[in-house]
């Protein structure tokens, strides 16, 4: 009589996708999750700035309390429930509803910690612009700081006319066409080569490559690296372009070639070789033009002019610090051009 196995073992592929499937399904259950009690909790903390205001407006309210509102309301409420009331996070509850008193307009992907670093700007406009990049690029809170720190918004809006200004505010940094791949200055504060001087260009390179996922960030949303002292053979004479990208959203080819100093006439002419190239030997179906881009410590604007004049491709330059900018100054220079007619 054959034996029956009131227990049989599941066959492994099977039991396997069985595994992953609820694995999936958990994972997913809990980034949910997760989203959820961040919208709950940017959502209240909303609602508790608005009480505070609504208090301070109370007339005598803010007279009996005045300055000490904060520090009386942080002490209770923490005696009361616990961490997370501390004058500082109650300070910029407060500052969350002045800045949006439109509960509506918060962000579902943004965390509490993302609007506690956003909101240490005092500007209505870079406050808009930080809290729409954060969701459409998926800034972590470390990616944040980072691009707030080296004034990403001052130096996109400097480049842009008082209308776009606004609209950079409003919607973020949209991407349409090779001219809006372009910051002047990029900031490298990150290979720690301010105190440096005597570094070679191969060195910079080598140094942008090791930090490579700070480097991405600071050129931008849509970039793969492709390589690095790329072979350019042309006439039995052999070219190296210091750094070539894909990217994936404009569809092209990115070059980008460095110099540790000033740029020369000479340097624009050697880019604009390599996008004749790149254009008619590496460039596949369905591939639109490739973009140079000539990165130095230093540039002439009038000299840039005359030698980029009557160049078909698409050719930039822009500077490099390895520092990060004056804030008193590219506020300033904002400034003025906010308040131009």
């Amino acid at each position: 009589m054959t034996s029956i196995d009131m227990n049989p073992q599941p066959n492994k592929s099977d039991y396997q996708s069985l595994k992953n499937e609820i694995g999936a399904l958990l994972e997913a259950g809990r980034e949910q999750a997760g989203r959820a009690i961040n919208t709950i909790l940017v959502q209240t903390y909303w609602q508790i700035g608005r009480h505070i205001v609504e208090f301070e407006q109370g007339g005598e309210a803010k007279a009996e309390y005045g300055s000490n509102l904060l520090d009386r309301l942080s002490k209770d409420l923490s005696l009361e429930f616990g961490k997370g009331f501390g004058r500082s996070n109650l300070f910029y509850m407060r500052k969350l509803y002045v800045s949006s008193q439109n509960s509506g307009t918060l962000s579902h992907k943004l965390a509490w910690s993302h609007y506690y670093e956003i909101l240490k700007s005092d500007e209505p406009l870079e406050i808009g612009f930080y809290a729409k990049q954060c969701e459409k690029e998926n800034w972590s809170v470390r990616e944040l700081k980072r691009q707030m720190k080296s004034m990403l918004f001052h130096r996109l809006a400097l480049s842009k006319d008082k209308e776009s200004i606004l609209q950079l505010s409003q919607k973020g940094s949209e991407l349409q066409e090779p001219k809006d791949l372009i910051k002047d200055p990029y900031i490298f504060e990150f290979l720690g080569l301010k105190s440096v001087t005597n570094y070679t260009e191969n060195e910079l390179e080598t140094n942008l490559i090791q930090n490579l996922l700070d480097f991405l960030l600071e050129l931008g949303k849509g970039f793969a690296f492709i390589g690095q002292q790329y072979r350019i053979s042309l006439a039995n004479r052999h070219f190296y372009v210091d750094l070539v990208f894909y990217h994936r959203i404009l569809k092209c080819f990115v070059l980008i070639d460095l110099k540790r100093g000033e740029i020369d006439h000479q340097d624009i002419g050697q880019m604009n070789l390599y996008l004749n190239y790149f254009r008619k030997e590496e460039n596949t179906e369905g591939d639109n033009p490739p973009i140079g881009i000539v990165l130095g410590a230093y540039k002439d604007q009038i000299l840039v002019e005359y030698a980029t004049e009557n160049i078909s491709n698409q050719l930039f330059v822009s500077k490099y610090q390895l520092y990060l900018p004056e804030k008193k100054e590219l506020a300033h220079e904002l400034e003025k051009l906010l308040s131009k007619e």
